[in-house]
């Protein structure tokens, strides 16, 4: 039988912003166990390797003790049952996602209809932040990226990222 309270929040995190890490901790507050998953889609050419990711988002959570951190690969909806979770976590930015996150939905409850899908808006200072702006924004920056990049990513992956551009 799957946990009603524990739920997975998954992505790709490459890199987690701030705007997951709002999502992460609300979604701990809601939840008794909260799971964040790394997808690793072998397709896709990520800037930080698994074991990368995983490390960062381990230290950035460190805090919360309901919140563990793992890589997968697969179907969502098979690494939730993997979990044990009933819960699927997401985060909705714009209408965009909306919609998109709609069409998944039905997916994984065809998929697997034990499982719910529960939707967090992103809260406002965060709705416009992506991946591909942050990773826009350390490419470009130069010298002040550091600076403009602390507004939308945790303090632990600004190094890294800049690294991976330098």
């Amino acid at each position: 039988m799957l946990n009603s309270q524990h739920a997975v929040y998954v992505g790709s995190f490459d890199p987690m912003t701030l705007g997951h890490v709002d999502v992460v901790r609300r979604g701990a507050r809601i939840f008794e166990q909260l799971t964040v998953g790394i997808g690793i889609n072998p397709e896709k050419n990520p800037l930080f390797t698994s074991e990368e990711r995983l490390e960062l988002i381990q230290d950035i959570l460190s805090d919360l003790e309901n919140v563990k951190v793992a890589c997968f690969s697969g179907l969502t909806v098979d690494f939730v049952k993997q979990q044990q979770a009933g819960v699927m976590l997401r985060g909705i930015r714009t209408l965009s996602d909306i919609e998109t996150e709609f069409t998944m939905t039905l997916a994984n409850h065809a998929l697997e209809p034990e499982i719910e899908t529960v939707f967090l808006m992103a809260s406002e200072r965060y709705s416009h932040i992506s991946s591909s702006l942050i990773k826009q924004i350390a490419q470009m920056g130069r010298d002040s990226a550091a600076d403009k990049l602390e507004q939308f990513i945790p303090e632990q992956i600004i190094k890294p990222l800049l690294k991976k551009f330098a």
